[in-house]
């Protein structure tokens, strides 16, 4: 089981949040993959709208994709950010690795061994190893602490892990803190996952906003001191 306080925090930010709810194509291996590669440096918002319209005008398939025009392609995410033509040929190359490398059925290929399982996925444009984690988790293949970028920078200001110049060394003593959580639910998994990022995202930034912060009595970076220590 993880950490006990890693669970009370956890519990304290689903007091304080209510983040909207993840989007329907991350519970499927291919499509979360264009979801994150259709867009990009976009808001959730733009990022589900880029999805729905490559979904509307194309489909979701691997074989669809890669038979769609070019230039179709690129207008159906044309809204998801800056240079639809370079993430035009990254959908394109994630279809082909799909249906060439990994024979088309990415739900089978997440839920084989986990060393297995995030070496294949991280095949695909873009996606390294958090990625990847990410991606067995929301199709609840593998439980595993996922984090991306705003949630990794809270967890390890609550004290789980060390910073780190290198962002994988300062990832993976993030997870190595909170313990083995292969006994957690997913649903406990996913929650820490889309709660932390949002809290990265709303309260603990790069500039942290400590007077507003729910979990501040239990964070050893706060800079909000509890009552008992402002009294001495």
């Amino acid at each position: 089981m993880a950490d006990a306080r890693f669970r009370e925090i956890v519990a304290a930010l689903g007091k304080a949040y209510s983040p909207p709810a993840p989007h329907p194509a991350l519970a499927s291996p291919f499509e979360a993959i264009l979801y994150e590669t259709a867009a990009y440096l976009v808001d959730d918002e733009k990022r589900a709208a880029t999805f729905e319209s490559l979904a509307r005008t194309i489909g979701a398939d691997p074989a669809r994709l890669l038979a769609a025009p070019p230039a179709k392609l690129v207008r159906a995410i044309a809204g998801g950010g800056m240079q639809p033509e370079r993430r035009a040929e990254k959908v394109r190359e994630s279809a082909r690795i799909a249906l060439d490398e990994l024979g088309g059925d990415l739900g089978a290929v997440a839920r084989r061994p986990f060393a297995e399982a995030r070496k294949a996925f991280m095949k695909f444009p873009g996606i390294g190893a958090p990625g990847a984690e990410k991606i067995l988790l929301f199709a609840r293949a593998h439980r595993v602490l996922a984090l991306e970028s705003n949630g990794l920078r809270a967890i390890v200001r609550l004290g789980f892990g060390r910073e780190e110049r290198n962002y994988a060394r300062m990832y993976r003593s993030a997870q190595e803190a909170v313990g083995d959580v292969s006994k957690d639910s997913f649903e406990l998994l996913i929650g820490a996952h889309r709660l932390l990022r949002f809290h990265g995202q709303a309260t603990c930034r790069a500039t942290p906003r400590c007077a507003e912060c729910p979990v501040a009595p239990r964070c050893p970076s706060s800079t909000v001191q509890p009552p008992a220590a402002r009294r001495r």
